[in-house]
């Protein structure tokens, strides 16, 4: 599966921004995704994941709330919409794909698949 985040950009404190990952290759129904976010000089970590159905989706803590993910199985794409933006969201956001059964649905080992990131820029 090759996948492909977009949509970054820089945006004021308070306003909002919807990210989107596509997918390729395989179809995308059968995998866990998820959104991941790294800022500069700091570990990657969790922001969200959704389940194969779209039933089902987990937020941090940082972020639940303000941003909801989403996914198309049909469109073979996945979104997150960033509302009420912070300078703390700041970062490269990836997109991952990963087999639906692992449980450890907010450890980056748990996703086989990566999108390249996509830069958020938050201005105060």
């Amino acid at each position: 599966v090759q996948l492909q985040a977009f949509g970054g950009g820089l945006v004021q404190a308070g306003g909002f921004l919807r990210l989107s990952c596509t997918a390729s290759g395989r179809p995308v129904s059968s995998y866990r995704m998820g959104w991941f976010r790294q800022a500069p000089g700091k570990e990657r970590e969790f922001v969200a994941t959704i389940a194969r159905s779209g039933s089902a989706d987990y937020y941090a803590d940082s972020v639940k709330g303000r941003f909801t993910i989403s996914r198309d199985n049909a469109k073979n794409m996945m979104y997150l919409q960033l509302d009420s933006v912070k300078p703390d969201d700041t970062a490269v956001y990836y997109c991952a794909a990963g087999p639906y059964y692992r449980s450890a649905w907010d450890d980056f080992r748990t996703y086989n698949y990566w999108g390249q990131g996509t830069q958020v820029t938050v201005s105060s």
